[in-house]
């Protein structure tokens, strides 16, 4: 069902992928466990990977789509998954740093979640963060700081939902062998089952290289792309693949090593240091050679989750070329910053390029044109509760 083309993970083979535009391919998820579940799959992409314990099934999915929306998940009930995964900003919030109950500042910008399934690991900077069932359990129960303030809340949220028939109901049926379904534990199975049928493949950029739609990009997109699959550019080095996003899983899938890049956007110190508490991979190693290490993101529908960067700290796509064309943002940051200094934490392939007015404005057609209008169209118009 995966071919060899859909395998490759270099962004150059990505050119190669069969796509059909407008069209869905159907695949049954689960084997024989699939209980009616047919994946809607853009033509070229794989089935997701799913858990042995955690099958996709229709009720299943549909259970995790009103918990997503509903503020009552939250220990006060003010807030829901989508506050901070917004559908019409192809799930992000549009904010620097996500806010949590009672306005408490998360350290970090809200991850898109679009093509969440395929991600290798989750989040920005955790390497051992790898299945979505575990990584529900990080907004619902962190305390540092509280993001929906459920810890210490279990029992309280839980009666909600166990006290309302219609959730009830749904959660006897996604669970049906479990003698008290509504449990956190099914709670956090029933969302990463909704999460991973957020599929996005169906952009402008899709429908040009793979569907022979010659009027779905413009000129200049068309020059961007040639642009960004340079090898004078290299962004397709860590933007790779089907998800422009480096190492993906999906069913069938060797467990890919995990990449993180360290892209020069710090220079605390003159020796690479990021602002704690956003030290990336570091925070969770303690190696210093782990320092300012992020994951590349995807870069479907980038144009709707500005601003960016890990802490949301450069507004535009434009000023986001402008970092990678100066070899990272510390080394031009101004006549106040720290000397920067070539240093073995940034990633070797920031060796910054020149871009004329023209192509910097191609590049960012281009980025445009990985907007899936139908994808996000379709996650407003199915989202409510």
């Amino acid at each position: 069902m995966v071919g060899p083309r859909t395998l490759a993970a270099a962004a150059l083979v990505l050119l190669a992928v069969a796509w059909h535009a407008g069209h869905q391919r159907l695949v049954r998820a689960n084997g024989d466990r699939a209980e009616g579940f047919v994946w809607q799959l853009p033509q070229g992409f794989p089935a997701p990977r799913v858990p042995p314990d955690n099958p996709m099934t229709p009720v299943k999915v549909e259970l995790g789509r009103r918990l997503f929306h509903d503020p009552r998940l939250s220990g006060d009930g003010t807030l829901a998954c989508v506050s901070c995964h917004d559908p019409a900003r192809a799930f992000t919030d549009g904010r620097a740093r996500a806010l949590g109950i009672q306005d408490n500042l998360h350290p970090r910008s809200a991850m898109s979640l679009t093509n969440v399934a395929y991600n290798a690991t989750l989040g920005w900077d955790d390497p051992g963060l790898t299945r979505l069932e575990d990584q529900a359990l990080v907004p619902l129960l962190n305390t540092r700081p509280p993001e929906m303030g459920v810890a210490g809340r279990e029992d309280e949220v839980l009666a909600r939902f166990a006290g309302d028939r219609r959730y009830r109901a749904l959660f006897t049926e996604a669970f049906p062998k479990d003698d008290h379904p509504v449990t956190l534990r099914n709670v956090t199975y029933a969302l990463a089952a909704f999460e991973r049928t957020l599929i996005s493949g169906n952009s402008p950029y899709d429908r040009w290289a793979y569907g022979g739609e010659v009027a779905a990009l413009d000129p200049e997109a068309r020059a961007g792309a040639r642009l960004f699959f340079s090898r004078r550019l290299n962004c397709f080095r860590c933007h790779a693949g089907f998800n422009f996003s480096g190492p993906v899983v999906y069913e069938g899938s060797a467990g890919p090593r995990p990449l993180f890049h360290n892209t020069g956007l710090y220079d605390e110190d003159g020796r690479g240091a990021y602002p704690a508490p956003n030290t990336g991979v570091h925070r969770h190693s303690g190696r210093a050679a782990d320092m300012g290490k992020f994951r590349a993101p995807t870069l479907r529908n980038i144009a709707l989750t500005a601003p960016y960067m890990h802490d949301g700290s450069i507004p535009t796509l434009a000023a986001v070329l402008d970092h990678y064309a100066a070899g990272g943002r510390a080394r031009s940051a101004g006549p106040h910053a720290p000397a920067a200094t070539d240093d073995d934490l940034t990633d070797p392939l920031m060796a910054g390029f020149k871009l004329t007015p023209d192509e910097r404005r191609h590049l960012v057609a281009f980025l445009h044109a990985l907007t899936d209008d139908s994808f996000v169209r379709q996650a407003q118009e199915t989202g409510q509760p």
